[in-house]
């Protein structure tokens, strides 16, 4: 509920402070007294867009601020937590206009965006007139006010929509990955046949090359060990040297003792000789290689080179190399039943959307039936029986709430075509049309101050009488501004409030008195009668004022 509002240097406000009460307020005046600008000043304070210059001939700046009360779970206690400002049973919303065009606002003396604003102004505000391009008459809105008359739980659908968004996403990507991997399968299985057939091995392409390396290195030094181990034979070293221990044997007997060491040493030498020579055969026997292996071994090596050059890989990573070949392959060969499995899964997702869709259609369909039946009920005491009002629900394209387009029509002669509301009614019963519309939708919400803006324009007499009781009736509980030129919605008023325009000093400046009961009944025989108020005028307005 809004609670108080004061503006300072705005238009031609000079310095204003009400104080709103619940239940039906009427504000009267004039006109050209400046019953708009308190509506430009609360929606400046809210964040609407409207005028560009607000501050007073005169001042630096203009100020507005506004305080609602905000009892517990009021939505607007989500949009305060969202922005990280701390809720209390009092909200203080106060933005400064600056001549040079700054604006500049707080929330509770928390500084904020025009954003914050406008995101509150949702939450604690409803505007409804002839204009309400933000309300009733946007269609865009229909459908969220068809929803919440039915009570309908929007949910399902959403979910089932969400899940069957991810289902197409996933068949998408794997039919994308797929065809990527159709493109290359020809490159696949030539390399994975190449890559089987050779079956390089981690460590293969090393061991090779140092077998290679000591093939090579043989033939280069094996005819030297071979010319040594035939120097070291029987018909070489090893020859001479056993003739010449046989014959210093034969002469050791003769010459005393004298040979005997040489014969030692002789003996010693033979010895390291075949240990010489035993090395000398392992040396040849390692060495000794088929020339036809040194081939294999060649052709093997170049060939695992040559794969990893084409693969742009290191030799040691063919193999896994090929694996990851093989599970592409793999994908390949089994995607068509992957991708089979993932068409029943959006088959499947796609048939709950349907399902929760259709029952969210019926709901609205039911729904739009009732509303229609209680706006016919609302519209007949507002002078307006032979009008029809109906809640059309058609098929659009499906979406996160449903497959409906709803849009409220009217049709205000009989056997004449509905049409949009702001297109078919007139002004006067444009007006009744949004009035009864704000009552049936509005149910058991008071959380929100609803204000009309000379929504009782056109009408008179018995019609505005039963617009005043409907706005009062939905006053019941709760909040409504109304500006009037209806004496009869005014008299209706639980509180009442005099706009006047007055000049001082050659300055021009608009205030807003509270009136008691005798200045009530004044002003509503101003209202009656015009600018003489004349004693029957007086007694008439009694009369509206006794009910």
């Amino acid at each position: 509920m809004l609670r108080t509002l004061d503006i300072r240097d705005m238009l031609i406000i000079e310095r204003l402070s009400l104080a709103f009460q619940p239940g039906l307020n009427v504000l009267t005046g004039e006109t050209g007294a400046g019953k708009s600008i308190l509506l430009d000043s609360l929606g400046f304070v809210l964040g609407w867009r409207g005028r560009a210059e607000l501050v007073r001939a005169g001042a630096e700046k203009g100020e507005v601020t506004a305080v609602f009360d905000l009892p517990a779970g009021h939505a607007a206690r989500a949009v305060l937590d969202e922005a990280g400002i701390e809720a209390d049973e009092e909200l203080i919303l106060r933005r400064v206009n600056h001549t040079d065009g700054r604006k500049t606002a707080w929330v509770n003396d928390r500084r904020v965006s025009g954003e914050v604003l406008r995101a509150l102004s949702d939450a604690l505000i409803e505007l409804h007139g002839q204009h309400d391009d933000r309300g009733l008459l946007n269609p865009r809105g229909h459908r969220q006010m068809l929803d919440v008359f039915s009570d309908s739980n929007i949910s399902p659908v959403r979910r089932a929509w969400y899940d069957l968004g991810q289902a197409r996403r996933v068949l998408a990507d794997a039919e994308a990955a797929l065809a990527l991997i159709r493109a290359e399968e020809d490159y696949l299985r030539h390399a994975v046949a190449e890559l089987d057939k050779l079956d390089p091995q981690p460590g293969e392409e090393a061991g090779l090359d140092i077998r290679r390396r000591a093939m090579q290195g043989a033939e280069r030094i094996r005819d030297d060990v071979i010319r040594a181990h035939q120097a070291m034979s029987d018909k070489g070293a090893e020859g001479l040297l056993t003739d010449a221990a046989r014959w210093l044997e034969g002469a050791s007997d003769r010459a005393e003792g004298r040979l005997e060491a040489a014969l030692a040493a002789l003996t010693r030498a033979q010895m390291e000789l075949g240990e010489a020579q035993q090395g000398v055969e392992n040396c040849l026997s390692a060495l000794d290689f088929d020339p036809t292996e040194l081939e294999q071994i060649e052709e093997r090596l170049f060939a695992i080179r040559a794969l990893a050059r084409k693969h742009d890989v290191l030799a040691d990573d063919l193999a896994v190399f090929a694996d990851d070949l093989r599970r592409r392959l793999a994908a390949l060969d089994g995607g068509e039943r992957d991708i089979a499995a993932m068409r029943r899964v959006v088959t499947e997702a796609d048939l709950a959307y349907r399902a929760a869709s259709e029952k969210l259609t019926s709901v609205r369909r039911k729904g739009a039936l009732r509303l229609d039946k209680a706006m016919a009920a609302e519209l007949a005491p507002l002078k307006m029986e032979r009008a029809v009002f109906e809640t059309l629900v058609t098929p659009v394209e499906p979406g996160p709430e449903g497959a409906d387009h709803v849009a409220f029509t009217v049709a205000t002669n009989p056997g004449a075509p509905p049409g949009p509301l702001n297109k078919i009614a007139s002004g006067g019963e444009l007006s009744r049309f949004l009035l009864a519309l704000k009552v049936c939708l509005t149910g058991d919400a008071r959380d929100v101050t609803m204000i009309f803006d000379e929504i009782d324009r056109g009408v008179g007499g018995a019609t505005a009488n039963a617009v005043g009781r409907r706005l009062k009736a939905l006053a019941e509980g709760g909040q409504v501004l109304v500006v009037t030129h209806s004496p009869q919605v005014a008299a209706l008023g639980a509180h009442h409030w005099r706009v006047e325009k007055r000049v001082r000093g050659g300055m021009t400046t608009s205030t807003v008195v509270p009136l008691d009961e005798a200045q009530r009944v004044d002003e509503v025989g101003r209202m009656l009668a015009g600018d003489t108020i004349t004693e029957a005028a007086r007694e008439a307005a009694r009369d509206l004022l006794a009910g």
